[in-house]
């Protein structure tokens, strides 16, 4: 018997950034896909906002704002915003020789550079939120660069979910992307299934860290420890 939904996900907010080299003026087959993920959310009454990061200009940099380092123009600060609003962050990127686009790094890069920021609790900025990635391409790499964007998020302070990433990769060599016909991506059914299990997953850890109000503090607060707190840590030379 299928378990009955008991969760209501109406209070969430997810952002999903797509790290794809093409400009809004293009077709992105990591935006295919990101909307199946989407969807599922605007069909749970989850407040969903989708973005391109090259719309956008983003610096080279770790400071909030590189403009304030001579950089004439920059818009992380807006990005930033975009990002402390939600509860859950995805990460879609396409692949390119086995790797996650450059756009990709270089908004994990702007990512950690928030990183030593604290929240109210004196948790690290990004404690509470949660943070998935879907991926697109031709020829191996999902796993490949799932694993580097899921360890960057949480090593940031994300918490992930079980199965936290889905994609479509097409056949060894050039051939047909995730949105052209005869792929028949939008029917594989691998993908299907992992795509709405990574959607709920996400959904639900967010759903449990928001009745929470986010994850506990309880020994993990940078500014306890910095004010002496070792909770159970037992080291004579802070004694």
């Amino acid at each position: 018997m299928s378990e009955k939904k008991t969760m209501d996900y109406s209070s969430l907010k997810a952002i999903y950034i797509n790290c794809t080299l093409k400009d809004s003026s293009k077709q992105s087959h990591t935006e295919g896909l990101m909307k199946v993920s989407m969807d599922i959310m605007k069909s749970e009454n989850v407040s969903v906002e989708y973005l391109r990061l090259v719309d956008y200009e983003i610096a080279y940099g770790l400071m909030p704002d590189m403009k304030e380092e001579g950089k004439e123009k920059d818009d992380w600060p807006e990005i930033y915003q975009k990002v402390m609003e939600a509860d859950i962050v995805v990460i879609g990127t396409p692949i390119w020789l086995g790797e996650k686009s450059s756009v990709a790094s270089k908004l994990i890069e702007r990512l950690y550079g928030m990183s030593g920021e604290m929240n109210d609790k004196g948790q690290y900025i990004y404690y509470g939120k949660v943070g998935g990635c879907v991926i697109t391409g031709n020829e191996d790499g999902i796993k490949h660069c799932a694993m580097g964007i899921l360890y960057a998020l949480q090593h940031l302070g994300f918490s992930i979910p079980p199965q936290a990433d889905c994609g479509w990769i097409g056949e060894a060599g050039p051939g047909p992307s995730y949105l052209d016909e005869e792929s028949n991506a939008k029917n594989n059914e691998f993908t299907n299934r992992n795509t709405t299990f990574m959607t709920y997953n996400l959904l639900n850890l967010a759903y449990i860290l928001n009745k929470e109000n986010g994850f506990p503090a309880y020994g993990n607060s940078r500014k306890d420890w910095d004010n002496g707190n070792r909770w159970s840590f037992d080291n004579p030379e802070y004694r």
